[in-house]
């Protein structure tokens, strides 16, 4: 079973644009995140997005914003898989244009912990000319021609920006976004560590050590930094291992949970009623039943 950890070329590739093409494209999406942002566009059909612990039902003409970090898959509602267009890119890439703004990076941290809306409606697409923005980038992202990096990150700009304007006519006080993320201390990576170990019986001290922080330390700052505990982070991980094994293979609950990195299929199965609010055997029966 693959890492749910998706390694980007960020020194190569900051930006990419695409049009999903299930002829030599894998679908379904399977549970996985990355350091980028992604934003889908879905052209044709409904799919069934999860971010996190939530699932949304994108319909055609509507778009979702995906924050770094984030586990998020992609399926079909319907018998025919949807198609859609997606932009992944590198927020790093994208600093603050003076020394007194946040950076982009800074301002989705700062709304995703803020819980701001991250699935648009059609209506609220036509109005940041969403469709123009993603043919425009899918353009330029498949011409290279002169320009081509100053062209993309101008259309990106314009759309993340006008997200961030809806965000704050729904409330989001932008003046109190952090400026600068001079606070992680280096842990904003340790998460592609704790991914590459969840079927180990990995420790929070050992993370901690890993960062070269105290345990105390570390277990406020990662707390911080993600809004949960590293123990809770590292559990909340495991169920999302857990379902890719219970959708996409037939094994029985007692390897999975071994595989998922849980203490036995007891533990396994309370810790995911207390995440799913069902059983994994009832998960697996309602997720591969025909839509």
């Amino acid at each position: 079973m693959h890492s749910l950890f998706e390694k980007q070329d960020s020194l190569n590739s900051p930006i990419e644009a695409f049009i999903s093409d299930t002829s030599y494209m894998v679908f379904p999406v399977r549970p996985h995140w990355h350091y980028f942002v992604e934003v889908i566009l879905v052209l044709e059909g409904k799919a069934e997005i999860t971010c996190d612990d939530r699932s949304y039902i994108v319909s055609a003409g509507e778009f979702i914003l995906l924050t770094p970090l984030s586990v998020h898959s992609v399926y079909s509602v319907e018998q025919t898989p949807p198609r859609f267009a997606g932009i992944k890119f590198d927020p790093a890439k994208f600093p603050n244009t003076t020394s007194y703004a946040p950076s982009v990076s800074n301002i989705l941290r700062y709304a995703r912990k803020n819980d701001m809306q991250i699935h648009f409606t059609e209506k609220e697409a036509s109005e940041l000319c969403c469709r123009e923005i993603f043919d425009d980038c899918v353009q330029e992202a498949e011409g290279y021609r002169y320009g081509r990096d100053i062209m993309l990150r101008a259309n990106i700009y314009r759309l993340i920006f006008g997200i961030v304007r809806k965000w704050m006519d729904q409330g989001l006080d932008i003046n109190s976004c952090p400026v600068n993320s001079d606070e992680i201390y280096g842990i904003e990576n340790i998460t592609e560590y704790i991914d590459s170990r969840l079927d180990e019986n990995i420790r929070v001290a050992d993370i901690a050590e890993k960062c070269h922080m105290s345990y105390s330390g570390f277990a406020v700052k990662f707390r911080e930094q993600y809004g949960m505990s590293c123990k809770e982070y590292i559990e909340r991980m495991r169920i999302f291992k857990s379902e890719e094994y219970l959708l996409f293979t037939d094994h029985d609950l007692a390897f999975i949970s071994r595989q998922s990195g849980f203490s036995d299929t007891s533990h396994f199965i309370r810790s995911f009623r207390k995440y799913r609010s069902i059983t994994p055997k009832q998960f697996r029966l309602q997720k591969k039943q025909p839509k």
